[in-house]
This record gives structure tokens, C-alpha cells and sequence, in this order.
């Protein structure tokens, strides 16, 4: 029997790097019988982490996929990574769910990284509730972690409280109906008196609860001054309704690790997250609405694509509205093209299952060898477009340049990397035109090394990371006129150029600026352009550390030609060798790029952070704390923050995050330029 749309559930779980989601997953689907033993993740054993760069590192790095009956009940749900290397398309996944289930850690509680997330799943608009993990843990404290939740601007209500005995989690309080569980074995409960101890705590959760869910609902609001207190099924119906529109957020406890919890987490998430009938129309670009309809017309938004060892690619798909079965033909909204699709698969991890089924909206459902579908793409029924736009990524955060470590092989060394982009959208692969480098950008060091990793694995090449290319600039400062005359005769018909150039120093940021000054056709016309162009070719080749000179104009007002030995290749070599000569004239100097650097920490770590920054040249533009949590904002020279990553996270115990963007350019200090200028004659002098 199919599930009726109004049970079924769609989530994601969501939260920093180590809260224990992909933990809390193996606990849902152990409870729910999905898998027949729960796998840790020390072990490399659970069935969401399969990649072999996940179980080496324990740690997620690719979002999974896992479906599950409870009460016969479908509930499907995606494991999202928590590690800032791994986000940056988070809301692309997250437009495939309809609700959230934050997990935090009992010991760390709201961490910044945790803001960042909530808010990008309250900007979806996503139901969510709360999980605190790890209450196993020695120095785990609910009420630090409950306490936090102020930070992420939530209307907390605690439907649990933990029972902790000489360090151990042993049981919960159901706060709503007054009654304690003790946890058994395989994640059975079985009812006890509440502690005496937390009588108290109790009776002050439950009046916070209550009141907060009276005050989401006008009615239930009259109801509780009039009676002065509600009834049980009041405050469910009060409660999900107030999860649903976004105004309460439920909390509950858990240990993933020793299945203590899990039936809780199950159920409430099958009584208070929405149902894909809940959830507001789809919009696309233009403001269309497309409900999510079981007998509307049939649309799917492909959220992630995986590399499969069998099938090749997997499109993992949410349906948005109709109803799918294998081998539809539907229209790619981007490609404008025909995909016919082959068998609809369930994914619990790696491990496929045939769809059987018909998948109606809130469905997530793999399809393998799509030709021409890519993340991010909406397909649908061709008598009815519509097409989910996709969201803006943010920008990489870090440049690689890679090399074959066999010369010769670096095509094979793009073709690896190029096949990656097509299951991970936050990479950038490019060209250095200035080097012919192969460049890999992504979201932090560690992205690109586990990249590299996965292409050398799957496609047997061995890949070398050089270090980041910092992009400094050549410039000139003064004015100048000089001569660029080239005449060469060597028999026959020879080459005659010959032009007279003014160049100066623009302000930073103007660019390059040619005019041409020419009268009584002293240089013919057709020649200008080639004299433009030589000075354009010399500038990208650069004088001091073959870095593009940039922010000059240069004036042509002077010159001759010959008849018969003039053309446009003499004319080029004339501009090129005026160019030089300004260079030798003028006082060139070396630019750095300096980015803007934003850093979210913890308030304890403030100092420590600054004074890093001021050890790499950065000036601190301003300070903002709000809960525990510092925001600073400064510009520092890119050099000095190529691998902020791993500094950053052990100046602040992993719980600091940066993002970092291109701000200007900048004189680079001597002692710098004369670095650059060094490395760049050894590596000119080795060739």
C-alpha cells in the first residue's frame, strides 16, 4: 500500500561537523528496521558514509540519501555534511525537503557555524525541530545547549528532558504529559516515576512549553485564560501547527550512539513535521506557483548528483508535484531537451532498491544515466513548464593550481577533474592564462585535497596539488615618452615599425586606457590597433615578476612607417618594445590582492583571533558579538590566508568558520615585492 501523502514525511538533518547526524540516521533507520545493525562510524561502518574518503576521515563529504517505513508510514530523508568544506550547496539540497531536524551537541552546544545553518534553513522557510545529541557524553549539559538555542532567535519548546545518572544518559522525561521513561536494550523504554531532582525542572519546562504554544494559536490562547491550562491533545494540535508556520520550534534528546532516544525522534517527527501537502506552492523565476499536487502536472527537481561504480551517474530527485513512474519522458528546463527515464530507485546509502511504487511529490528518487541532466535542474512535463530556479552559490574560497606528475598527462588531469563538477557544483576548474596553470577552486583545503583525492581513486591518474597562485599585479607610477622602433632587413622585404608613446600611472582599479593621438597619418590607421595590441601582449607577460601590469594609460601621438617593410606584425613588436622601454623609465611596483576576510567565533577566542590577523598584515575593519558568538570583519592580504583554514580551526577548537571574497589591490610592502620578484627570476632562470 502506498503511504497517504498526508503521512509521509521529507527531512533533512542538519548541523555542524561532529554533532553526530550521520549517527542519529543509522539510529532512525536501525529503529525503523531499515538496517539490521547500527554501523559506527570509528568503525567506517555506517551505511550513509560509504565513500572511502569519508570512512578514512570519519566524517561526511557528500550529502546521502535514506528512505524508511515507520507505522508503515514512508519517511525519506537526507543526510546533509556539516563541515564548512562540504556546504556549499546546502540550499540546493535543502529546496528537496520540507523540513529540518537540527541536530546539536550536548557538549558544544550552539556553535557559530550552527547560526550560519539556522538561518539559511529559516530563509527556505523550513519547519524545523531540534536534537540534542551526544547526552552520553561526559561533560554534555542540556541546559547550556537548551539555554543556546536563544542564539539562533528560536521559540525553544523542550518536549524532553534528559535523565542523567553519575555521568550516563539512562532515561527522559516527557515534559507535556509528566511521565519519565528509562531505556532498555535495542532502544526500548519502559515507564518509571519522574526524579525527584527534576520535579522542579519539569514543572518549569512544561509551563514555558504551554505558554509558548497558547501564544501561537489565538484560539488556544483564549481557551488557556479562560481554563487556565489546556489539554494534551490541545497542546499536540497547538504544537504542530506551530511548527508548521514556522513559530515553534520542538526540542528533544537523544544518545545516537547507544540508540537511546530513536522511537522518540520517530514519532515526533511523523506527529509534528509537515506532510508534502503542507508545504507552500513552488514559485519559479518569474513568481508561477506550482502546488505540491498529486494530480497536478508531474515536475522534479534533481537537488544532487552521484557518481555511481555500476550505473555511472545517479540523478537523486524530489518530486514537486504529479506523480512519477520509471520510464517517463520528461523536458529538461535548461537543456531544453527530452530525458527518458529509466527504473525509479530508492537510496539508503549506496544500496539501491527498485521504486515500485508510483512517487508522488515530497518523493526522493534516484535515476540513473541521464544524458544531459545536471544539479540544479527542473524536469517536467513538456504540456506544462515549470522549472524551480536555482539558488546562488557562494563564491570558492580557495585556488589550487594541479599537475599531472607525469609531463604530458595534463589533459588527462583536467578530463579527471571535469568529471567531478558534475556531481559536486561548489568546485570551479579553470585555466591560468598567464601560466597555462590547470586551476581547482573550492571551498577550503581540505575540499580540494579530498577532490583530488576522489579524481587520482576513480580515474587511476596521479594528480600533484601546487601550492595556490596568489594573483599580484604589476603597476607604474609617473609619466613618460619613449620610442618603440623595430627595423630588421635580412634580404627581400623587411620589417619597419616604428611609434612614439606616452605612458602613465592610472588610480587603482582604472584598468588600461590606449588613445590614440595620431595626426597627418604619420602611422597609418590599420597600424593603431596592432600597436594596442602589442602593448596589451607585453603588460599580461608583466616586467617585474611576470605579473599583468594593470591601471596605465598609454597615449600614441608619434611615429613612421615605410611603404613597403611596415605591417601590422612590425607595428606589434614596436608597441611591445615602447612598453618595455616606459617599464625601465617608470617606477614600476608589485600589487597584492587583499580580500575581505569575515570570521565567526566563539566570544572566548576573540583575542587570540585578532592578534593572528595583525600577524598577517590584516587591519581589523570592526567587531560584532550577539550571543556568544563574535563576527569579525578585516582586510588581509590574500598570501596571508591561503591556508587560514586549519589555524583558524585550532586557534578555536573547530568552531570557528571564515568566508572570504576579493576586496582590491594594494602596494605590496618591499620585503614582499622582493620575494615575489626572487621566486619569479629562479623559476625563469631553471627553465
Amino acid at each position: 500500500m502506498p503511504t497517504p501523502l498526508e503521512m509521509q514525511r521529507t527531512f533533512a538533518l542538519v548541523g555542524t561537523g561532529g554533532c553526530g547526524k550521520t549517527s542519529l540516521a543509522e539510529m532512525l533507520l536501525f529503529n525503523a528496521g531499515t538496517v539490521t545493525r547500527m554501523g559506527a562510524i570509528e568503525d567506517g561502518a555506517t551505511c550513509l558514509d560509504y565513500e572511502p574518503e569519508e570512512v578514512r576521515r570519519r566524517g561526511s563529504v557528500q550529502p546521502a540519501c535514506a528512505t524508511y517505513l515507520w507505522n508503515k508510514n514512508r519517511h525519506f530523508l537526507l543526510d546533509i555534511p556539516g563541515d564548512g568544506n562540504f556546504t556549499g550547496d546546502m540550499e540546493c539540497l535543502l529546496k528537496g525537503v520540507d523540513s529540518v531536524l537540527f541536530v546539536l551537541d550536548a557538549v558544544d552546544g550552539v556553535r557559530p557555524l550552527s547560526k550560519k545553518f539556522w538561518s539559511m534553513t529559516r530563509a527556505q522557510n523550513l519547519p524545523a525541530m531540534i536534537v540534542i545529541n551526544k547526552l552520553d557524553r561526559d561533560r554534555a549539559d542540556f541546559h547550556m545547549a537548551f539555554d543556546g538555542l536563544a542564539a539562533l532567535g528560536v521559540k525553544p519548546v523542550a518536549l524532553q528532558l534528559p535523565i542523567r545518572q553519575n555521568e550516563a544518559f539512562t532515561g527522559m522525561v516527557d515534559v507535556l504529559a509528566g511521565k519519565a521513561f528509562t531505556f532498555g536494550e535495542n532502544g526500548s523504554v519502559s515507564e518509571t516515576e519522574v526524579p525527584a531532582e527534576l520535579l522542579d525542572d519539569m514543572s518549569l519546562l512544561r509551563d514555558v512549553t504551554v505558554e509558548n504554544i497558547a501564544e501561537s494559536d489565538e484560539a488556544l490562547m483564549e481557551k488557556y485564560l479562560e481554563e487556565g491550562g489546556l489539554s494534551l491533545e490541545d497542546l499536540q494540535s497547538g504544537l504542530r501547527k506551530g511548527v508548521l508556520s514556522g513559530e515553534l520550534t520542538p526540542v528533544l534528546v537523544c544518545s545516537a550512539l547507544e540508540n537511546k532516544g530513536g522511537k522518540a525522534v520517530l514519532d515526533a517527527v511523523e506527529a509534528l513535521l509537515p506532510s508534502p501537502l503542507d508545504r507552500p506552492p513552488f514559485k519559479d523565476a518569474a513568481g508561477a506557483e506550482r502546488a505540491p499536487d498529486p494530480d497536478g502536472p508531474l515536475a522534479c527537481f534533481v537537488f544532487k548528483t552521484l557518481a555511481d561504480p555500476f550505473a555511472g551517474q545517479l540523478s537523486i530527485m524530489r518530486v514537486l508535484s504529479g506523480v512519477i513512474s520509471g520510464d517517463a519522458t520528461l523536458k529538461n528546463m535548461r537543456s531544453e531537451e527530452n530525458e527518458r527515464l529509466g527504473n525509479l530507485l530508492y537510496l539508503v546509502g549506496k544500496n539501491q532498491t527498485p521504486c515500485k511504487e508510483p512517487a508522488g511529490p515530497g518523493a526522493i528518487v534516484a535515476v540513473a544515466k541521464l544524458k544531459n541532466t545536471r544539479t540544479g535542474d527542473t524536469l517536467c512535463d513538456e504540456k506544462a513548464p515549470f522549472a524551480l530556479p536555482m539558488p546562488e552559490l557562494p563564491p570558492q574560497l580557495i585556488t589550487y593550481a594541479l599537475a599531472p606528475k607525469e609531463k604530458g598527462e595534463e589533459d588527462k588531469v583536467y578530463a579527471a577533474i571535469q568529471r567531478l563538477l558534475d556531481e559536486d557544483i561548489t568546485l570551479r576548474l579553470g585555466r591560468d592564462e598567464e601560466n597555462g596553470d590547470i586551476l581547482l577552486s573550492g571551498m577550503g583545503q581540505l575540499h580540494i585535497e579530498l577532490s583530488v583525492e576522489k579524481a587520482k581513486r576513480r580515474f587511476k591518474i596521479d594528480i600533484v596539488l601546487k601550492t595556490p597562485k596568489v594573483p599580484y599585479r604589476e603597476t607604474v607610477r609617473g609619466k613618460c615618452q619613449v620610442q618603440g622602433r623595430h627595423k630588421k632587413q635580412s634580404g627581400g622585404r623587411g620589417q619597419f615599425g616604428d611609434c612614439w608613446i606616452e605612458m602613465e600611472g592610472l588610480p587603482r582599479g582604472s584598468g588600461y586606457v590606449f588613445e590614440d593621438a595620431i595626426v597627418g597619418g604619420v602611422i597609418p590607421r590599420q597600424y593603431i590597433p596592432a600597436i594596442d595590441k602589442g602593448i596589451q601582449e607585453a603588460a599580461a607577460r608583466g616586467f617585474l615578476a611576470g605579473c599583468q601590469v594593470v591601471d596605465f594609460r598609454v597615449k600614441v601621438y608619434d611615429g613612421s612607417y615605410h611603404t613597403v617593410d611596415s605591417s601590422e606584425m612590425a607595428f606589434k613588436v614596436a608597441g611591445s618594445l615602447a612598453f618595455k622601454k616606459a617599464m625601465e623609465s617608470l617606477k614600476p611596483m608589485l600589487l597584492e590582492p587583499i580580500v575581505l576576510l569575515t570570521v565567526s567565533i566563539p566570544d572566548e577566542s576573540m583575542g587570540d583571533v585578532i592578534g593572528d590577523l595583525s600577524s598577517r598584515r590584516g587591519k581589523v575593519l570592526g567587531s560584532d558579538s550577539q550571543a556568544g558568538v563574535t563576527e569579525i570583519k578585516a582586510h588581509v592580504p590574500m598570501s596571508e590566508v591561503l591556508r587560514y583554514a586549519p589555524d583558524l580551526r585550532s586557534m578555536t577548537g573547530g568552531q570557528g568558520f571564515f568566508t572570504m571574497e576579493f576586496d582590491h589591490y594594494e602596494e605590496a610592502p618591499q620585503p614582499v615585492a622582493e620575494k615575489v620578484i626572487a621566486e619569479h627570476q629562479a623559476a625563469k632562470a631553471a627553465e
